[in-house]
């Protein structure tokens, strides 16, 4: 007689997200953008007609696993490597299988987990055999294909993005997990509120196999009462000290986060700015990383419209290096506010890409004799400072129809002063300063 009670105590040796592994298209959660019926990717599976394909998601979306059920459906063979653990010498091995298997008539499919891992050289290995159909490629990885694979390779791979699980989605594998006597947890009796249930998705963060890690463990701990274990409100608090947020120090995550930060600022968003900040410091990121950056966004997209930003932000940064965590983390915080409140203009910073690029284009051209320095006797026979006009010796401390550039240089007008913050005086300044050029250049 089949114990099912017993069976699953004898398979607990597997984690449980290993045993709850989608074996179908219909059992994979959370990428219907992909696999629902008339998708492209359900319909080239179903038909059998595998291309050389890269998926790319955060942990725990299905990425292995999406391949493991395209080898259930195809007539191919699969062979699997892992980056971490492969070399040019698994590469070649793998592809004079392939070979052997072509003799038979049949295709070979490598799917290559963490493909990221792989150096050029290790690409460029495998590249020619992608190119002429000995292997269909599929990749997995967590990180920006565009940035990790090269060019040849992935040109001839299809990516495919897969979507971190959304927490209803997290709670039907709960469910899941719960009823199934045969891989999950169901011979086990356990009994957990629905109501608490989206407690528990959300400490997973998206990731299936987190979820079910914790859902492993969430039974281990839960206390037996007479009617089986009891998955309850302080099972989860033990749980909580388990929960992390998804961020990956230089990675994927980390520069999707710093680009919300900082685009927060500039949209003039101090509430998601805080948010942003939030989560890059609950996620483990270095609080002078950010701190640095913060300066940047003072100049870049602030600048002369509030010359007190760039002070304070400063400030936040050396108020952060004496007091440390988590007091300083409060100054970082009062300056991304601030900036984020402040009026913008990126002016300044786009006077300066303009300059940079002029002093590329013209060269090396010197200045004009008149405004260098004549501190010798022979400078001032060759010309040094002969005819410069010193500003304070005249009206407004300002030389009208004087220039300051190359002689066989135009005019330039970088900087171009918004009509915000302290800018719009600078402006008015400045229009006030070129219309006595005009009087100047008609005398």
């Amino acid at each position: 007689m089949f114990d099912a009670a017993a069976d699953a105590v004898a398979s607990r040796g597997r984690p449980l997200a290993d045993r709850l592994r989608p074996r179908t298209l219909d059992e994979v959660l959370g990428q219907d953008h992909l696999l629902a019926p008339g998708k492209p990717l359900r319909i080239a599976i179903e038909a059998d007609l595998p291309r050389s394909m890269i998926f790319w998601g955060p942990p725990g979306t299905g990425k292995t696993t999406l391949a493991r059920v395209l080898a259930a459906h195809t007539r191919a063979e699969f062979i699997t490597l892992s980056a971490v653990l492969a070399g040019i010498k698994e590469i070649r091995e793998a592809v004079e299988r392939a070979r052997q298997i072509a003799t038979t008539g049949r295709r070979a499919v490598l799917f290559v987990d963490e493909v990221h891992r792989w150096n050029r050289a290790q690409q460029d290995a495998l590249l020619p055999h992608v190119e002429n159909g000995t292997v269909t490629l599929i990749g997995a990885t967590t990180e920006n294909p565009s940035f990790e694979l090269n060019n040849a390779l992935l040109s001839r791979a299809r990516v495919y993005l897969l979507r971190p699980l959304t927490v209803a989605d997290l709670e039907r594998l709960i469910e899941r997990a719960l009823t199934d006597t045969e891989r999950g947890l169901g011979a086990l009796n356990i009994r957990f509120a629905p109501e608490l249930r989206p407690t528990l998705a959300a400490m997973a963060d998206g990731d299936a196999r987190r979820l079910l890690g914790l859902l492993e463990l969430a039974a281990d701990i839960a206390p037996e009462t007479a009617d089986g274990r009891l998955i309850d409100e302080a099972v989860l608090k033990e749980l909580a000290g388990e929960s992390w947020r998804r961020f990956d120090k230089g990675g994927e995550a980390f520069y999707d986060q710093i680009s919300a930060l900082h685009k927060a600022v500039r949209g003039s968003a101090p509430d998601a700015a805080l948010y942003w900040l939030a989560r890059m410091l609950d996620g483990g990121c270095e609080p002078l990383y950010i701190a640095r950056r913060v300066l940047r966004m003072a100049s870049e997209d602030i600048g002369l419209a509030d010359p007190r930003a760039l002070t304070l932000a400063l400030e936040a940064l050396q108020t952060y290096e004496r007091l440390g965590s988590p007091e300083g983390e409060l100054a970082i915080a009062q300056a991304i506010t601030y900036l984020a409140c402040a009026p913008k203009s990126n002016a300044l910073y786009t006077a300066f890409d303009a300059a940079m690029a002029d002093a590329r284009q013209f060269g090396s051209l010197p200045p004009p004799l008149r405004i260098r320095n004549a501190p010798t006797k022979l400078m001032k026979q060759l010309g040094y400072g002969k005819g410069y006009r010193y500003a304070h010796d005249e009206a407004g401390a300002y030389a009208p129809g004087e220039r300051y550039f190359p002689d066989e240089m135009p005019d330039r007008r970088y900087y171009q002063p918004s009509d915000r913050g302290l800018e719009r005086r600078l402006a008015e300044h400045l229009a006030q300063l070129r219309a006595r050029d005009r009087e100047a250049g008609e005398q």
